[in-house]
């Protein structure tokens, strides 16, 4: 019997391994877990009603991805502090990781390994404008640890993201296609947070790699919405290029009685390569009358997509006679569909890298 030489059967090999497409999972909770936030810079306050300096804000988080790996630890936020006369800075904007990760073993999820941490020091300019590489001293990264087989590794974020802050004047436009139809939607007071040259740093497992991102995921005033025309994450899997581009909204919906008992939640609808995973045509059954905007914000699970809530419950206190939201807990249940994990984890990092702009009231 004649065999293969060993070196066209290693090529072979990897070739078929390029070749395969990623694993594609469709799965209740893909992203779950909670985050606690205490606003302290809203309690802790100077006579002239600004945070006073080391007053920070905290998110405690635990949040797992497809059930597999676990981000837990703290984030804190700091404001940008200036003497009011001289402008002179008092204290810089600056936000600081300490997330531990974790992996859970799929044969037996009671096993469950820390393998490295998410780090660094975040400065955030006067313009809102959060410098994502990091500090000098401290770089955002991603380090992780020699584990079994698994070799060590460390990977740096980079780029910027233009935090809220600016509202856009005119109108913006945010469109759907639903079987050769356009739904548009325009909003007038819109705050985009935008992400330039972004670097999403690989891991904590090598199968999910270094990410660039694109584009915005802007803020509504009036309805406390999130919409985008298209988020793009390029990234790179077994030699073989992926661009996936995220389209679609996350509306807030408030509890009836959210002015006592704090309630209210963030509803995902958010469409992976729409344009590439156009629906079958029976499924524009499902819109036949709808509004423009009933049908812009309703779930499609024909096409990839990431849905759920967030659901968020304030703690609301009378601060210098106004309502000001003192804390939250916040609670996530974001279902995959006909998505891969690489694809659910670059959206959470990118989710995480932004923090601060998403939970601001």
């Amino acid at each position: 019997m004649k065999t293969l030489p060993l070196l066209p059967l290693f090529v072979l090999t990897l070739a078929t391994a390029q070749a395969q497409e990623l694993e594609k999972i469709t799965q209740p909770g893909a992203i779950s877990g909670t985050v606690n936030i205490n606003f302290a810079t809203r309690t802790r306050l100077t006579d002239e009603g600004k945070p006073q300096v080391g007053a920070k804000d905290t998110y405690d988080l635990a949040l797992a991805v497809a059930k597999t790996t676990e981000f837990k630890g703290k984030v804190e936020r700091q404001p940008l502090l200036t003497s009011k006369l001289l402008g002179r800075v008092e204290q810089p904007g600056q936000l600081f990781y300490s997330l531990d990760l974790a992996v859970i073993n799929p044969a037996n999820m009671t096993q469950k390994k820390t393998v490295g941490k998410w780090v660094g020091t975040v400065p955030i300019t006067s313009e809102g404008v959060y410098e994502l590489e990091g500090s000098g001293e401290s770089k955002q990264r991603i380090s992780v640890d020699a584990i079994g087989k698994a070799p060590a590794f460390t990977d740096n974020f980079g780029g910027r993201l233009y935090g809220k802050g600016k509202k856009t004047q005119g109108v913006m436009s945010y469109v759907r296609q639903l079987q050769g139809k356009e739904v548009k939607i325009e909003v007038k007071n819109t705050d985009p947070m935008r992400f330039e040259g972004v670097q999403v740093a690989s891991g904590p497992s090598q199968n999910y790699p270094k990410t660039t991102v694109s584009g915005n995921l802007d803020f509504d005033y009036e309805t406390g919405n999130w919409l985008t025309n298209g988020i793009r994450f390029s990234y790179s899997v077994n030699g073989k290029a992926y661009e996936d581009v995220v389209t679609g909204s996350i509306k807030w919906v408030e509890d009836p009685n959210r002015a006592t008992n704090g309630k209210g939640q963030y509803e995902f609808n958010l469409r992976w390569n729409e344009a590439a995973n156009k629906p079958a045509s029976t499924e524009a059954d499902a819109f036949k009358g709808a509004t423009d905007e009933e049908a812009f914000f309703a779930v499609d699970n024909s096409i990839p997509s990431l849905t759920g809530v967030v659901k968020y419950e304030d703690t609301m206190t009378k601060i210098k006679g106004e309502d000001s939201c003192t804390a939250s807990k916040i609670t996530y249940q974001l279902d995959a569909n006909q998505l891969t994990k690489q694809q659910v984890m670059n959206f959470l990092k990118l989710w995480l890298i932004g923090i601060g702009p998403t939970n601001d009231e």
